[in-house]
């Protein structure tokens, strides 16, 4: 993935200018296998950026290597959890599993699609939500304009940046956020990346 376009246009923001700075390179994964770029994305729901890559560790060494789908549906829910997922996340899975091996899912066809319609595709899957596809279109597709507003990190990173009182809205953040069009993917790394330095700025 080439970041110097996005550096370019980002340094153009003073504040992100500061964080980049003190960051350095870009270093965004885009994970190939896109089954292991969902199911991560589920492990990773609601809990710490550090929590879900030991859990996705230990999901891994439950097989040896990142596992098929069909790997997935052979493996009881008990054997599952002991990786340290919840049950609800483990039929999460399993029910993504299933639906690629029944051919109803087909990361083909999806990586065709806009932004918003592979939004649309996906949040029609059992646990499933906009973070979470937000999360894949970052991880998975490499798409590169995507804002998760309703990722902690993001919301509280710049509520520090323009050391505002409270939490910013939706809109607020779309406002500050149109400035990084369209690389707000990026953004959203270095802000993630950048947050202990925000005292700095």
């Amino acid at each position: 993935m080439e970041f110097d376009k996005a550096i370019t246009v980002l340094e153009k923001d003073p504040k992100m200018r500061k964080i980049i700075s003190d960051v350095g390179q870009c270093k965004i994964r885009v994970i190939r296998n896109k089954y292991e770029a969902l199911v991560e994305a589920i492990i990773t729901q609601q809990i710490s950026d550090a929590a879900g890559k030991v859990i996705a560790k230990r999901f891994r060494d439950l097989f040896g290597k990142f596992p098929r789908p069909i790997d997935v549906i052979n493996m009881s829910n008990s054997d599952l959890c002991s990786s340290g997922i919840s049950r609800m996340k483990s039929e999460y899975i399993k029910d993504i599993s299933d639906k690629i091996e029944s051919k109803q899912l087909n990361f083909r066809q999806i990586e065709q699609k806009n932004d918003e319609d592979v939004i649309s595709e996906l949040t029609k899957i059992r646990g499933v939500g906009r973070w979470t596809a937000e999360m894949f279109l970052i991880f998975g597709l490499g798409r590169m304009d995507i804002l998760p507003l309703g990722d902690l990190g993001l919301r509280r990173g710049i509520q520090t940046m323009y050391s505002m009182s409270e939490e910013p809205d939706d809109e607020t953040i779309l406002r500050i956020a149109k400035k990084w069009v369209p690389y707000r993917t990026v953004a959203t790394w270095y802000i993630w990346r950048g947050v202990k330095n925000f005292n700095n700025i």
